[in-house]
């Protein structure tokens, strides 16, 4: 079967996505997620990681695309947008 021709802009894409799930934290995070929503307090409590270093990771992995955010007043929530992130972290 012939490969399947891939742009130079996927291609980058691709490669951050990979390379946002080779941190330990973010990978760690992404595990706490798999629960359902989280505020960052609850991440921090779950994960024993510092409060800017679990707001560094989330704002890598909601660029990426792999979480979602969602506000409420003062506190914000983040849970998993693309589920298909699993299948390469249970592999």
């Amino acid at each position: 079967m012939p490969a399947k021709a891939i742009s130079p802009a996927l291609m980058q894409e691709l490669a951050e996505r990979f390379k946002a799930l080779g941190e330990p934290a973010r990978l760690q995070l992404l595990m706490a997620l798999r629960g359902g929503e989280r505020s960052v307090s609850e991440l921090v409590e779950m994960t024993g990681l510092g409060q800017a270093n679990v707001s560094k990771h989330l704002q890598q992995l909601h660029q990426c695309g792999y979480i979602r955010r969602r506000k409420d007043g003062t506190f914000a929530y983040y849970a998993i947008a693309d589920e298909h992130v699993f299948a390469l972290c249970d592999v």
